[in-house]
């Protein structure tokens, strides 16, 4: 049975790397994987969309509405722009961070201040504060990292060398404080 992982945010959270980290994972873990993403002026600050499928057989990487398994929204307006993405019985993890847009910040729009209300009567929603466990590690970049922990929880994919992973993918001085935060994220969920 294939399953649907959407990962969504701003550009330069590090959405991106964490579907990259994902999909290396579940491949190595000898899942047949697609992965597809979205950069919506991500380099400054627009939508960034990553979606991973992964299963025995995989025919394509587009999860189509009403289909993904789990919604991960590194910002809270990304996970209402994308909630008819999830399952009925789907799962979504929302971290609870604003990061306003161009409309916004020029005063075209306003931000929805009741996104997290919205979502969890709408879906089975998990708030995440992956700001204030980035803090306790004392490092703002690895929010991603902590969300990409509370994935591998979410999908029972603990059974993978995530530290391997980590180690083989990103630079030696970076390792130690992103696996702590992926183990923070899947002790968040």
């Amino acid at each position: 049975m294939t399953k649907s992982i959407l990962l969504v945010g701003v550009g330069g959270q590090g959405t991106i790397l964490a579907s990259k980290l994902l999909t290396t994972g579940l491949m190595e873990a000898g899942y047949d994987v697609k992965m597809s993403e979205i950069h919506g002026m991500s380099q400054r600050g627009g939508s960034v969309s990553s979606q991973v499928r992964y299963g025995e057989k995989v025919e394509s990487p587009v999860i189509e509405l009403g289909s993904a398994d789990i919604l991960v929204s590194f910002e809270k307006m990304e996970a209402l722009r994308y909630l008819n993405y999830i399952k009925t019985e789907g799962k979504v993890v929302v971290n609870d961070f604003e990061i306003n847009s161009m409309p916004i910040l020029s005063g075209k729009a306003d931000y929805p201040q009741n996104a997290l209300k919205v979502l969890q009567e709408k879906a089975n929603t998990i708030v995440i504060d992956a700001a204030a466990e980035a803090e306790k590690l004392g490092n703002q970049k690895v929010m991603n990292m902590i969300l990409l922990g509370t994935i591998i929880k979410a999908m029972g994919l603990e059974e993978i060398d995530w530290e391997k992973i980590l180690k083989d993918n990103l630079k030696e001085k970076l390792v130690d404080v992103n696996i702590k935060a992926l183990k923070a994220g899947m002790n968040l969920v």
